[in-house]
C-alpha cells in the first residue's frame, strides 16, 4: 500500500488493516509528502496518484481511504463497517464527516503556508466554523456512542490529526464526550503502532 505516515487517509487505512488483524501482510510503501517530484511507483499504479492506494497481490488497484478501508474490513471480518440497517448508514455518514474535515484541515494548513500577503482570513474563517460544527455534532452524539466501527476511526484520526498539525486549536475544551472517545481510540494498539510521525 502506498502511504504516508502523515497523511491522515493513510492512517486511517493502516489502522483498519491493524484492527482487522491484516497490517502484518500489508507493504507500506512510503511516499514523501511532499515529495521532490512524482513517485514513479505510485503513478503507475494509478494516474490520480494519490495516497493510499492499494495494490494487491494479483494486480488489483484499489484507491481512496473508504473503498480500502472496506476492502480491508471484507477481507479480515473485521466488523468495523455494519453490514446494512441503519448503523452502517450512521457509521459511513461518520466516516464521511470526519474525512470531509480533514480534507478542509489539509487546505486550511496549505493556505496557513503561503505567504501572508497571500493568505485568504475569509477562507480560514470558514474552515474554522465548520471544524467547530463539526465537533459540536461529534460531541453531542458521543455519549450515545456504543463500540467502535469506522466512524470511531475516522473521528480518532481527525482529532489525533488536529493535534498534530494545529496543535494550537484546543478542541478538547467544553468537549468531555470527544475528549473521552479519544482517550480510549489513542490507548488502541491499531492506533499507536499508525500514530503520526513528525515531519514536515
Amino acid at each position: 500500500m502506498f502511504w504516508s505516515s502523515r497523511s491522515p487517509f493513510a492512517r486511517k487505512a493502516a489502522m483498519v488493516a491493524h484492527e482487522c488483524g491484516l497490517f502484518d501482510r500489508l507493504e507500506l510503501i512510503d511516499v514523501p509528502i511532499p515529495g521532490p517530484g512524482p513517485h514513479a511507483g505510485l503513478n503507475r499504479a494509478t494516474p490520480i496518484a494519490k495516497l493510499p492506494t492499494l495494490v494487491t497481490d494479483d494486480g488489483l488497484v484499489i484507491a481512496g481511504s473508504p473503498t480500502i478501508c472496506e476492502y480491508f474490513d471484507d477481507l479480515g471480518q473485521g466488523g468495523l463497517i455494519p453490514r446494512a440497517g441503519a448503523e452502517r448508514w450512521r457509521a459511513l455518514s461518520r466516516q464521511a464527516m470526519a474525512d470531509g474535515m480533514l480534507d478542509m484541515l489539509l487546505l486550511w494548513r496549505a493556505d496557513l503556508r503561503r505567504p501572508e500577503g497571500c493568505q485568504s482570513a475569509r477562507q480560514q474563517g470558514v474552515y474554522e466554523s465548520r471544524l467547530i460544527a463539526t465537533l459540536d455534532r461529534f460531541e453531542g452524539e458521543a455519549a450515545s456512542r456504543e463500540g467502535f466501527d469506522i466512524g470511531d476511526v475516522a473521528t480518532g484520526i481527525l482529532l489525533s490529526y488536529l493535534d498534530f498539525r494545529f496543535p494550537e486549536i484546543d478542541w478538547r475544551a467544553g468537549r468531555a464526550g470527544l475528549r473521552q472517545a479519544h482517550a480510549t481510540f489513542s490507548a488502541r494498539r491499531s492506533a499507536i503502532d499508525t500514530a503520526f510521525a513528525a515531519g514536515a
